[in-house]
């Protein structure tokens, strides 16, 4: 411009405009863009930021930015390493541990695995309702790819409980990755197989004996009764004298499948007894609601497509997010964005 010193050249003069990033956002708008991007589709956020901020962002910006602070906070948790001193339980208290896998799509891929674990105290375990229905505090962490890596990942949070023997209890489908890996890492701790899946494959079962469905009714709840007081070895005996004269192929392969199932199971059956130990829980719902709200609230809605790195990003902003970590999340923003 000119002025009466002359002609004067301006240049553009931004607080961020010199950081790492090249975001030329504030760090107090980046957190805001970050948070909205991890809870919702990358057009939601937008306009949600754009509605109650007031601010004019466009989607790659979302998603450039949500993307940034993914990548380095994934980065972050590849080198965590375990927390340092034991970590605040009262006397005699037990740690659940549940882990399970849930499918996503990517672009490199198809469908691929998202493997999530999930810890939490007994003292974390709220009643409602004369029951334990709600906990107020977990940790989570989740990983799209192999389950010896997630494996790696997750044991770094669980090496602070490790000296817990049995009142570290894990809760699982009997999934064998996640049985070697208990019996290899942690082989004091208490292994439960979940009651609800030890009950849907008798149901399978069930639906293919009995034609008549009063008559399964009654046999099932019989059953139920009798694993519900740990008296796994006359369920199997009973499927059995049913196998007898039966002669549908699919049935008898089915049956013996179960009989299997239960008998390589059974000593982490004892639902009489875990019931009366922690917070009682004897299935992993905790670990199917964790699916439901890290992976498939955010990440697997209607037509979705990921890169398997945005969906790792992503995820890592989920799992710090829910498990009431966001600053850290806050830290590397304010020393990226600050970073000349």
């Amino acid at each position: 411009m000119l002025s009466r010193f002359g002609k004067i050249e301006i240049a553009k003069s931004h607080n961020f405009s010199g950081a790492v990033n090249g975001f030329q956002i504030s760090p107090y708008m980046q957190e805001k863009m970050v948070y909205a991007g991890q809870s919702d589709c990358y057009a939601e956020s937008q306009e949600i930021v754009s509605k109650y901020l007031l601010v004019n962002v466009s989607l790659t910006q979302m998603q450039r930015v949500t993307n940034r602070y993914g990548s380095l906070l994934e980065a972050e948790r590849q080198t965590e390493k375990p927390p340092q001193g034991l970590p605040q339980l009262t006397p005699e208290e037990t740690v659940y541990v549940e882990a399970d896998g849930g499918m996503i799509f990517t672009r490199e891929e198809g469908w691929k695995e998202v493997k999530v674990g999930r810890i939490f105290k007994e003292s974390d375990c709220l009643e409602v309702g004369g029951e334990r229905g709600w906990i107020k505090h977990s940790e989570y962490d989740a990983y799209l790819g192999d389950c010896k890596r997630f494996i790696w990942r997750f044991e770094q949070k669980l090496e602070p409980y490790a000296h817990l023997g049995k009142r570290l209890v894990f809760v699982t489908d009997g999934a064998i990755w996640i049985k070697h890996w208990k019996e290899d890492a942690f082989p004091d701790a208490l292994h439960i197989l979940d009651w609800y899946h030890a009950m849907q494959h008798m149901g399978s079962f069930a639906e293919l004996y009995f034609k008549e469905y009063s008559v399964k009714e009654k046999w099932m709840a019989k059953q139920e009764s009798l694993l519900y007081n740990s008296e796994v070895n006359k369920v199997i005996d009973n499927i059995k004298k049913l196998l007898q004269s039966c002669t549908d192929s699919a049935t008898v392969t089915n049956g013996k499948q179960l009989i299997d199932y239960y008998d390589s199971n059974k000593n982490r059956m004892d639902y009489k007894y875990y019931r009366t130990i922690g917070a009682g829980i004897i299935g992993s719902g905790a670990i199917e609601a964790a699916q439901r709200t890290v992976v498939q609230k955010r990440l697997k809605m209607s037509g979705q497509r990921w890169s398997k790195q945005g969906a790792q990003n992503v995820l890592a902003l989920r799992c710090a997010n829910l498990s009431e970590q966001w600053n850290k999340v806050i830290e590397l923003i304010t020393t990226n964005a600050m970073a000349a």
